[in-house]
Order: C-alpha cells, then sequence, then structure tokens
C-alpha cells in the first residue's frame, strides 16, 4: 500500500507537469503556425494545426490524464497508451510539420541563437534517422524490448523507468513514421511504392506479440496478478483484451495508410507525384522583414 501511495503521488507530480508542457507546446506552436500562415497561407494549412493540437492530446491522454494512472492495475490501459504514443500521437504531430513553427513560435533571441547550432547540425545524421530501415528496426525494438517480462516489471516498479519506457515509446513511434510522413525534401529517403510493404513489415512484431498474449493462456506479467481489480476483468481476461487491442488498432492504423499510399501510386498522375512527394512535402514559405532573417 505504501508503494502504491507513493506511486500515485508520483504519477500526479508527473502528470501535472507534462499537462504545463505540452500546453506550452501548443502554445509555442500555434504562434509560429499564426506567423508562418499570414506569410505563407497555402503552405501550412488550418489541418496541420488541428493534428499537431491532437497529437499532443494524445500524448495527454496517454501520460497526463487520470486514464494514465491507470495501467499498473489493467494491461489493457497500459496498451492503450502504448498505442498512443506509437499510432495516434507520432503520426499526427508529424502530420503537423512541427519543426519550423516551433521554431518561429519561440522568441526572436532564443531563434536567433538557435541557427548556429542547427547549421552545424550534420546533414547525415539527417538521412540516418530518416533510413526506413533503421525507422523499422527502431519501432520494431521498442515494441519487442519493453514487452520482455523484465524490462515490462521494472518499468511498473520504477517510476523513472516508467518514464523512461514511455519516451522510448514516443521516440520510436516519430522514428516509425518519419518514412511515411514526409514534409520535406529532404525527408525522402525510400520510393513510396516500397512504404506499404513497410507498413505490412512494421505489423508483423506487433501481430506476434499481440496473438502470443492473447493465447498464451497464461498471466505474462505477475504484476497484475497481484493488482487490485478496478473492472471485473480477470488478470488473464486482462491480458486477452490487451492482445486483441494492440492486434486490431495495430492493423488499422498500418493499413489505412498503406492503402492511401497505394491509390495515390496506382491513380492517374500517380507517378508525378510519387516523383515530387505532394502529399507530405510542402513549399518553404516566402517570410519578409525579421522572420526572414530568423528563419
Amino acid at each position: 500500500m505504501p508503494f502504491e501511495i507513493h506511486g500515485h503521488v508520483q504519477h500526479g507530480y508527473f502528470s501535472s507537469l507534462t499537462t504545463v508542457i505540452l500546453v506550452l507546446l501548443v502554445f509555442v506552436y500555434s504562434r509560429g503556425w499564426f506567423r508562418l500562415r499570414s506569410a505563407s497561407p497555402i503552405s501550412f494549412p488550418p489541418w496541420r494545426l488541428a493534428a499537431f493540437v491532437g497529437g499532443l492530446f494524445a500524448l495527454w491522454i496517454a501520460l497526463g490524464s487520470p486514464l494514465a494512472a491507470l495501467d499498473h492495475q489493467l494491461l489493457t490501459i497500459h496498451m492503450m497508451k502504448h498505442l498512443l504514443l506509437m499510432a495516434v500521437g507520432a503520426p499526427l504531430i508529424l502530420l503537423g510539420a512541427p519543426a519550423l513553427p516551433l521554431l518561429c513560435g519561440l522568441p526572436k533571441w532564443f531563434m536567433r541563437r538557435s541557427l548556429p547550432l542547427r547549421s552545424r547540425t550534420p546533414r547525415l545524421l539527417g538521412h540516418f534517422f530518416s533510413n526506413p530501415v533503421f525507422c523499422w528496426l527502431a519501432g520494431t525494438a521498442a515494441v519487442i524490448a519493453w514487452h520482455i517480462p523484465t524490462l515490462f516489471q521494472l518499468g511498473l516498479s520504477s517510476e523513472a523507468w516508467h518514464v523512461v519506457e514511455d519516451a522510448c515509446f514516443l521516440s520510436a513511434g516519430l522514428l516509425f513514421w518519419r518514412p511515411i510522413i514526409r514534409t520535406g525534401p529532404r525527408d525522402a529517403m525510400g520510393p513510396r511504392w516500397s512504404m506499404p510493404l513497410y507498413l505490412f513489415l512494421g505489423t508483423l512484431p506487433c501481430d506476434i506479440l499481440s496473438a502470443f498474449l492473447t493465447f498464451c493462456g497464461r498471466v505474462v506479467y505477475p504484476s497484475y496478478v497481484s493488482a487490485a481489480r478496478i473492472f471485473s476483468l480477470s488478470p488473464l481476461q486482462d491480458q486477452e483484451c490487451a492482445g486483441a487491442l494492440m492486434w486490431v488498432c495495430v492493423t488499422f492504423a498500418y493499413l489505412i495508410p498503406a492503402v492511401v499510399i497505394t491509390m495515390q501510386i496506382l491513380s492517374p498522375g500517380g507517378a508525378q507525384r510519387e516523383a515530387q512527394d505532394v502529399l507530405y512535402e510542402f513549399p518553404a514559405p516566402e517570410l519578409s522583414g525579421s522572420e526572414a532573417e530568423v528563419v
């Protein structure tokens, strides 16, 4: 009981801090978006702002909402957090093309100081983090590693490791979706026709893991055996629900963009769109005055 109370207190602090950080990100992004929107309305449509805010809202549900405190009682809630971080929050944030709006939303003195650092960033590093092979391996490694019982139990028993686990899932999600959601010419690392295959391969480790959790017939994570039950689900039923949730959500989250990309490639003019990547790229806006100086 003392550990449980201590855990709830720590989660309260972390939840409040997460909420403050996410609200600040919304404010900075919105400020930068309005500035860029006034300079180039076509390049920054309202749906990018809505996607970014929606992605941060998904992060808040997973990390800062009262629902997040229940992941120690239900594996289904724990799995829902992972899905919100990797399959919902990460792609929505990338659809918002956050780099330039966040930069333009910061104070001008901070923007001027950050420009030398950006100019020294090796271009090869950006290409490496956009490589589909590396991005697929990062997403797969996070899913498999953190569901190994030893690491999973470590995340449940330590608040610090729990934060590391959440950070790993979010980072892996951002890396995994980066080859799919292309917001600039430097992001295009592979041909568009390979992306449906990339998404299909991404479902395989998730399908294997979810099938194991659903049909293995035993409780894999002992912490949920002794956890207080808040619903009329046995630990095994809870695990089966978590596996089924992962199976269904990942399948649809990866299948829908795969179908969309395939239809675009097969549609008339698909070859030209594949070459230009017009779906995910947008031209750099022409800024004026002080905005052009810092960007």
